[in-house]
């Protein structure tokens, strides 16, 4: 099987996908023509939309299935999907959450959430709706994201998100350490809720609190993946409702994560997320818990070392996506 990742990297996961998927057999290629300081480019090739369009006549002739990611495709205005349904190609819309994420049904599961980069709801449903006249299946990460595309698709898969865990050599918090190193690295500071962590940081610091604090900003992935190694704790996003990219990674690493995971999301995991959960409101009394404590510190991130280990590498993540192309495929 040849299947074509495109045409948007988000979070290393085209590049991680098709690595792993090649390890079984597939002949996997990623092009990407969004760039950005986080520098992604293991296992895909980066180019632009121009270069794409010249290449789509090949691509229709080599491939055997398309995968794309953030409802965008290889065409512009979707001009390639008419072509390869005509042409009995197995496609599947992979969406990540600030494509799909209506304002409004985002704010009815939680107060919290910021959807400021999202487009407008009629232009999300207009992409949808072309979107799903010509793709049947859909893939996103998990079940926050599930219910903005559900009634679009046919079928709609929850894949985790991917990361080869097994080649991350943990550095858990030390157990000793008085003081602790707080991180928090925001790609987009609004999304994340970076202004009610601060705010909390700020008054921790002036109760007298001893730790430190540092924020990773405009860093390329490499560089803040070396940073993360010398944390204690990292706080990742705390309006949204579930967690994300930094999540693994940082839990990979050995480290305890501070996040907000809604209630009611929590029983649809496989298994509950060892993510210390806080949301804006509790932000502060979670986080002095943690500079107080070093040996929960430690405990929390072996519990996400084996919880990423379990859901996130990518030997599993990988089976589970080949067996949602044999069943697109009908060879299931």
């Amino acid at each position: 099987m040849k299947v074509l990742h495109g045409p948007v990297e988000i979070a290393s996961q085209m590049g991680n996908l098709c690595a792993a998927l090649r390890r079984r057999g597939v002949k996997a290629s990623a092009y990407n023509t969004f760039h950005t300081y986080l520098g992604y480019r293991d296992n895909v090739y980066n180019t632009d939309p121009y270069e794409l369009e010249w290449l789509f006549p090949s691509a229709l002739k080599h491939f055997d299935l398309f995968h794309f990611h953030y409802a965008a495709t290889l065409l512009p205005d979707y001009a390639d999907l008419p072509i390869l349904r005509a042409a009995g190609k197995p496609m599947v819309m992979h969406h990540w959450g600030n494509d799909v994420r209506f304002h409004d049904l985002a704010r009815e599961k939680t107060p919290y959430v910021y959807t400021g980069d999202s487009p407008p709801n009629e232009e999300i449903r207009r992409r949808l709706a072309i979107l799903s006249r010509h793709i049947s299946f859909a893939i996103v990460q998990d079940y926050e994201v599930y219910p903005y595309v559900a009634p679009f698709y046919e079928k709609v898969f929850i894949l985790p998100l991917a990361l080869d865990v097994r080649a991350v050599k943990p550095r858990y918090p030390d157990a000793q350490r008085k003081v602790p190193l707080l991180i928090h690295a925001p790609t987009n500071p609004r999304f994340k809720g970076t202004e009610h962590i601060e705010a909390a940081i700020g008054r921790l610091h002036g109760e007298g609190v001893r730790f430190r604090y540092f924020r990773i900003e405009k860093t390329d992935n490499r560089e803040a993946i070396r940073l993360y190694r010398m944390a204690d704790v990292i706080i990742d996003q705390i309006l949204c409702g579930s967690y994300g990219m930094l999540a693994v990674e940082s839990m990979s690493l050995g480290k305890p994560v501070v996040g907000f995971v809604r209630e009611d999301l929590l029983p649809l995991f496989p298994e509950e997320p060892p993510i210390v959960n806080t949301n804006p409101d509790t932000i502060g009394d979670v986080l002095r818990e943690l500079i107080a404590e070093p040996r929960l510190r430690r405990e929390k991130g072996l519990e996400g070392r084996r919880y990423v280990e379990k859901h996130h590498d990518l030997e599993p993540v990988s089976a589970q996506l080949l067996a949602i192309y044999k069943e697109m495929t009908g060879k299931g």
